[in-house]
């Protein structure tokens, strides 16, 4: 998902080069502040002075904190606050009187339903538990800035330019934070620190830990832990009083490990501007809640293009949307534009294979599993491993990969049979799998999907490392992932000589399933960008041959960048929500609402 060591070895070599061919992107941003009569912010640690006050701001990158102590009334601050940028989000934080300033602007800004949490570092003791198959370490090149924009894509929060961050890694009020995978050179944690004491003078010593953001498809446990206390070590080393932190008061999970580690609720407030990045922060509940990321990316992008949304069954997935007198129903990405017949090509495994061989794309060898004991017996002699799917079926539920005997492949039949009546065979390609997701028969984003698997620490259960990974996932997932425990899983881990109760060694990686489907714990990397175009082409032939206007084109590959791939199936309904940032909510819009407002003319979110 992010940079590897020998891409930050390179960045670090030609940065000035990069930097150049950027044109001074930040630079630009605020030569155009001027332009519009709007005050640039405030250098980090600067006293701007106006009228014979001094005003403490920060600008964080992907918006300004401002300290309401350094301001001399709440109509001052507000003032401030308007100079808020469309796509940034301001905080004030510690607003004394926040009543005060709520009735000043009631229409305009609004108090923030977090909760201040302090930890006082004078009884701050480091954890003795150092990370384990990850390290934290400063920021260090521009790749690294490009890692945490996507660490911040993933998590929903505000991107910020990357030359902002390389600007500021000298800086000594900003400090920015990385948790790098010691085996992948991956980054898969970061944190922001802010020194109160150089940024703004402050008199009483303090710090704060701010865009605290987890990789959700990390191997690792505990690197949010390590990053707030490797946070706390640093503030401690450099004198200061306290860290203080702001979680949304509903995070039960992050407010129960910062409690934890030893911080407690303080009577602090922050209030902010109304503005589309804070919408969900100010509307209050909507029904909209009980979709799942899938349906709600669509619903979302629609509303921002005037579209009307009815919600007929939000648990499912299934909503209309309305735009004039055309009027389109869908479940997720499944719409009424996908006819019947191609519906039913994607759902039988069987037809869609030999839609496929007949396009010209290469295909696996395939048998009936219901064929004479004798002939399953030659076809697994023939390919070494195979493969048993029911014909009917998604979400990986009934798939059994690398069985290797009649007695695993008789069992497989029978856990298959359960999700479909039809079961098929195939010969087990070795590789990786790749995820096409083609709409209106264009690709929009490209992944390979690897298998889940568990990082062992030397104390807890296989079992353990599992239902924590599992949690993590769907944490991360609205409850869409989870690693099951079941005869596959348990079929994996006995193919690697291990079982469910077995410790696993220190730093041992164990992959706990042999399928690499999100629902049932895999993770996903985008490759749009070096994905070789014989793979575009073989997946776009497939649609057209399909007649479908929205696939995910599934391949197993020998490497995105290579042109070898045989086909295995394609989803009618792909999620969307698994491949941002990339613009797939967008272009499903565009292919049913083609007349809709462009991107480019909508307020930039």
């Amino acid at each position: 998902m992010s940079t590897t060591r020998k891409s930050k070895t390179t960045s670090q070599g030609g940065h000035r080069e990069h930097a150049r061919d950027r044109d001074g992107a930040y630079a630009h941003r605020l030569r155009k502040m001027r332009d519009n009569g709007l005050k640039p912010p405030i250098t980090v640690g600067e006293e701007a002075q106006d009228e014979g006050t001094s005003r403490n701001v920060i600008d964080c990158g992907w918006g300004r904190l401002l300290f309401a102590q350094g301001f001399n009334s709440p109509a001052e601050l507000l003032d401030c606050l308007r100079e808020e940028h469309d796509d940034q989000r301001d905080i004030a934080v510690y607003v004394r009187d926040p009543q005060v300033l709520l009735g000043q602007a009631p229409g305009e800004v609004f108090l923030d339903p977090s909760h201040t949490y302090r930890l006082q570092l004078s009884t701050f003791r480091a954890s003795r538990h150092q990370p384990k198959g990850f390290f934290i370490r400063r920021l260090t090149s521009i790749d690294d800035a490009d890692a945490i924009n996507r660490l911040y894509a993933a998590r929903g929060m505000v991107k910020i330019e990357p030359e902002f961050f390389w600007e500021q890694r000298d800086a000594r009020s900003i400090s920015y934070f990385v948790a790098e995978d010691k085996e992948t050179g991956e980054i898969i944690g970061t944190a922001t620190a802010i020194d109160h004491a150089k940024a703004v003078d402050d008199p009483e010593n303090g710090s704060s830990l701010w865009c605290l953001a987890v990789d959700p498809q990390a191997r690792h446990s505990g690197v949010g832990r390590s990053l707030v206390g490797h946070l706390a070590e640093y503030f401690t080393t450099r004198g200061r009083a306290y860290m203080d932190l702001s979680v949304l008061h509903d995070n039960e999970e992050a407010i129960a490990l910062y409690e934890k580690l030893g911080f407690e609720r303080v009577p602090f407030f922050a209030v902010k501007r109304k503005n589309t990045i804070n919408e969900k922060l100010f509307v209050g509940p909507t029904t909209d809640d009980e979709l799942n990321p899938y349906a709600a990316i669509i619903v979302k992008e629609a509303r921002l293009r005037g579209i009307h949304v009815e919600l007929s069954d939000p648990e499912r997935g299934y909503f209309t949307l309305i735009h004039g007198a055309r009027s389109i129903r869908c479940r997720e990405s499944l719409s009424e534009l996908t006819s019947a017949v191609a519906l039913s090509l994607c759902d039988d495994k069987g037809a869609t294979r030999r839609v496929a061989e007949a396009a010209g794309v290469s295909v696996p060898a395939q048998m009936n599993a219901d064929a004479p004991a004798p002939e399953l017996e030659r076809f697994i002699a023939e390919h070494g491993k195979v493969v048993i799917k029911p014909t009917s079926g998604e979400q990986g539920r009934g798939v059994s990969v690398g069985l290797t005997s009649l007695d695993e492949v008789t069992s497989a039949t029978k856990e298959a049979r359960a999700v479909s009546s039809q079961v098929i065979m195939e010969e087990c390609i070795n590789g990786t799998d790749l995820r096409l997701v083609i709409i209106n028969h264009q690709l929009v984003a490209a992944a390979v999907r690897q298998p889940p698997e568990v990082v062992g620490n030397g104390r807890d259960t296989i079992r353990h490392l599992i239902a924590s990974q599992s949690r993590r996932r769907a944490s991360a997932t609205g409850g869409e992932s989870c690693i099951p425990f079941d005869a596959e899983t348990k079929r994996t881990i006995a193919s690697q000589g291990y079982s469910l109760d077995d410790i696993l060694p220190q730093a041992e990686a164990l992959r706990v399933r042999r399928t690499a489907n999100l629902h049932t714990g895999g993770t996903i990397h985008d490759v749009t960008d070096i994905v070789h175009p014989k793979l575009v082409e073989d997946a776009i032939r497939l649609t057209r041959a399909i007649d479908i206007p929205v696939a995910g084109i599934d391949f197993m590959i020998k490497a995105p960048d290579q042109p070898h791939n045989w086909f295995i199936e394609a989803n009618e309904r792909p999620g969307l929500a698994n491949h941002e940032p990339h613009p797939t909510a967008e272009r499903f819009i565009d292919l049913l609402f083609p007349l809709t407002t462009a991107r480019s003319a909508r307020p930039s979110l």
